[in-house]
């Protein structure tokens, strides 16, 4: 199963960001999507399950969940902003990964068992930070992370 892992759009969704995303069958936004637009847009492609990121705060992102827990294709996931706020032990609850976003850093990393996955951000340049996005693929128990580099 091919799940599309975007944040930090801040409201710009790139086309390249979109072509990427597609064929996925699930996308997961880690949050600061800066506008209801951009759901709607990816929601074109799959079924999409979104975070508030701490820029988050009009009446249409009240709907979003802080954190969220996924199963896809046998993996538990969860889904938060910002990887400081994580006040559980991923590997202990039984998640697969941990999906984040908030520094514009793209990373992929394990700890005790667990995947930790940034995809970076897929919006506005900051610094001289890639723009990216990630992509999971899951299937026969395992976790395959990919990060790509969109501009």
């Amino acid at each position: 199963m091919l799940i599309g892992i975007i944040s930090d759009t801040h409201g710009l969704l790139r086309p390249e960001a979109l072509d990427a995303l597609r064929g996925s069958k699930h996308i997961i936004h880690a949050g600061d999507v800066g506008a209801p637009e951009i759901l709607d847009r990816l929601r074109q492609l799959a079924p999409v399950t979104a975070v508030r990121g701490n820029i988050d705060h009009d009446a249409w992102a009240e709907q979003l969940p802080e954190t969220e827990v996924l199963e896809l294709a046998g993996a538990t996931i969860y889904v938060l902003h910002d990887l400081k706020q994580l006040d559980l032990d991923p590997h202990a609850a039984g998640f697969a990964a941990v999906i984040s976003g908030h520094t514009h850093q793209p990373k992929i990393e394990t700890r005790s068992g667990a995947l930790y996955f940034n995809p970076g951000s897929a919006g506005p340049r900051r610094f001289r930070l890639p723009i990216s996005i990630g992509r999971l693929r899951i299937g026969n128990g395992s976790i395959a992370p990919e990060l790509i580099t969109i501009a």
